[in-house]
């Protein structure tokens, strides 16, 4: 090769990604690596969306030490790859835990289930299905998202070409549940609008509808045609139920609403890293659900070709045996009773011993792992950059990182915030 031909090479290599943004770094694994760097001895992590246990130790649910020692004196199980829509038994297993075991609508044959990697990935799933084949309202697609949602939620949606506006959730001045903000939303939308809801432990405010309200949510859903595009992410990490957490999904179920459900086994099974997911889409009849499922392993073909298997098995063997399901809901209770012991005592610190300026009823009426304290970005900030307490500006604590070891520590850092004296 020539030396002219070596700088024409050269310059079309160098040119070739010049275009490319430098995309911005994603804010919780920013958070983490930051914290990670921190050499402060009282650091504490309140970023991260994983449980961790009172010593601040990830901890691997002792139901699932015992699933994995099963799989691993199973000799006959092979490393074959699964069908595209997943290992059988466990999209049957895992419909029914959040349908419930008696659903009609398992039984009459209108539920289609996809194995998919984690909620993220029934997330993307069921927005590629919907921008594929809904049928939507006017030239525009969009879906309502709760403002606030999950970071990642808008992002999901706009890959697949489907645009996001927001209805009103949160009330600030509050510290909970917009209802007629969100109401208003779903009466003044378009009949047939898609509105993604968060099953459970809403993320990132804690805030969930009563019962009473997710019934009067129902009717208007009823009433417009709306289609519910339910994640599920924290069942059984909200009250420690899994059948309480369920509540809301199964039913809109019964009630006739249309809808998905994205399902993940990240939480509460403690399965991170093993990407366990699940969408389970209602269609209203039989022959309607075999049209669904035949779509969904063309997509799911053309992404992943098939889902991993080693998560599927534990999640599977812990479904279906009845010794391992018991000890399962012990594990969950375990885990949403320290993050519920969690919020009473900083709840204690604050109001009766440092008589911290505001209403804190939040702390302790927010369900699930996160929580939205209230406090503003200017205050979020300065317990990040001068106690080493590492949370999200808009002021939202992941509960599983404090601890006995800590939360004193955070209780005074925050009154100090708040007094504006840190």
């Amino acid at each position: 090769m020539t030396d002219r031909l070596k700088q024409i090479f050269s310059q079309m290599s160098s040119e070739l990604w010049q275009n490319v943004p430098l995309a911005p770094p994603d804010s919780i694994f920013k958070l983490t690596a930051a914290y990670k760097t921190d050499t402060f001895d009282k650091k504490v992590n309140l970023g991260v969306g994983a449980y961790r246990d009172d010593n601040d130790k990830p901890w691997i649910l002792p139901v699932v030490r015992k699933a994995e020692e099963i799989i691993l004196n199973t000799p006959a199980l092979d490393h074959e790859y699964l069908p595209i829509t997943g290992l059988p038994e466990f999209t049957v297993a895992a419909a029914k835990l959040i349908l419930g075991p008696d659903s009609r609508a398992i039984a009459e044959g209108r539920v289609t289930t996809v194995q998919t990697i984690s909620g993220t990935g029934a997330n993307h799933l069921g927005a590629l299905f919907l921008s594929r084949f809904y049928q939507w309202t006017g030239d525009k697609k969009e879906v309502y998202l709760s403002d606030p949602t999950w970071a990642n939620h808008p992002a999901i949606f706009n890959n697949v070409g489907v645009s996001s506006v927001y209805y009103p959730y949160y009330d600030p001045k509050t510290i909970g549940l917009n209802f007629d903000g969100f109401l208003s939303s779903l009466k003044s939308a378009p009949s047939g609008s898609v509105f993604l809801i968060h099953a459970c432990a809403h993320n990132p405010t804690g805030v969930d509808p009563t019962r009473e309200q997710w019934e009067v949510i129902a009717e208007i859903m009823l009433e417009k045609g709306h289609y519910g595009f339910f994640d599920c992410a924290y069942q059984g990490f909200a009250s420690g139920d899994l059948d309480n957490d369920a509540w809301a999904v199964r039913f809109f179920v019964d009630k006739g609403v249309k809808m998905l459900i994205c399902q993940s086994f990240a939480k509460n099974a403690g399965l991170y890293g093993e990407r366990v997911g699940a969408l389970h889409i209602v269609s209203p009849g039989k022959e309607a659900a075999e049209r669904v499922k035949s779509q969904l392993s063309v997509l799911q073909r053309s992404e992943i070709s098939n889902p991993p298997t080693y998560g599927a098995r534990i999640v599977t063997l812990i479904l279906n045996d009845a010794g391992l399901f018991s000890e399962w809901k012990r594990d969950i209770s375990t885990m949403a009773g320290r993050i519920i012991d969690m919020r009473k005592e900083l709840f204690t610190i604050l109001t009766e011993e440092l008589h911290t300026p505001g209403n804190w009823d939040h702390i302790v009426n927010q369900i699930g792992m996160f929580s939205f304290t209230g406090i503003t970005p200017e205050q979020s900030k300065a317990l990040t950059e001068k106690a080493h307490i590492y949370l999200t500006v808009n002021g939202r604590i992941s509960m599983t990182g404090l601890n006995h070891n800590n939360i004193r520590y955070f209780a005074t850092s925050l009154d100090a915030a708040v007094r504006g004296t840190l």
